[in-house]
């Protein structure tokens, strides 16, 4: 996590035919989307052509905004091996691309954004679009909700890193917490 106060986070929604990104700015505790889209892939028939045009916007991006972070979606287990295949593949490049840029970068599963997002992280797709929307004040194209899922994945990345207690070895532990901050403790 950025140490400044304030910053900008690229949320990347990776995929290989709509990879959607958002960037968010953080300002003390004010958060504001400067940019949301999708990149269209799908004219791309080579899926070596996908993985370099992932890699260049992302680098585009993180360079136009001055990104310090990234926060991705991980990708779930599906039915389709090949298509789980080059999902990870197209995420491995964003990731690629942020970490030769000199960004942190962390993963988040889908199920923990649309929790942080929503309270549930069984929400839909649309239920995550139209929670960001209200908060924000901005609309998603219904056809394109990789970006708000982008956003989602930024949006939850600042929640975790300004939550009072961080992720410990990949849980939440108040004992840990407690131990490295013991001039906290009232006695």
């Amino acid at each position: 996590m950025s140490t400044k106060a304030n910053y900008k986070i690229l949320g990347v929604d990776p995929g290989t035919n709509i990879l959607g990104y958002a960037v968010l700015e953080v300002k003390g505790k004010k958060l504001t989307p400067l940019e949301m889209g999708v990149v269209n892939l799908q004219k791309l028939g080579d899926h070596y052509e996908k993985l370099k045009h992932i890699f260049i916007r992302i680098q585009q991006l993180i360079s136009s905004h001055q990104a310090s972070e990234m926060a991705v979606e991980a990708p779930f287990y599906g039915k389709n091996v090949q298509s789980m295949l080059k999902l990870g593949r197209a995420q491995g490049v964003a990731i690629a691309a942020a970490k030769v840029s000199g960004i942190d970068v962390v993963e988040y599963s889908p199920k923990r954004i649309k929790q942080a997002i929503t309270g549930s992280g069984n929400a839909s797709k649309e239920q995550v679009a139209k929670t960001l929307e209200m908060i924000y004040k901005i609309s998603f194209d219904d056809h394109y909700l990789d970006s708000s899922d982008a956003l989602a994945a930024a949006v939850c990345h600042y929640q975790e890193q300004s939550s009072p207690v961080k992720r410990v070895k990949g849980k939440q532990d108040w004992s840990s917490f407690l131990s490295e901050h013991s001039n906290r403790i009232i006695k």
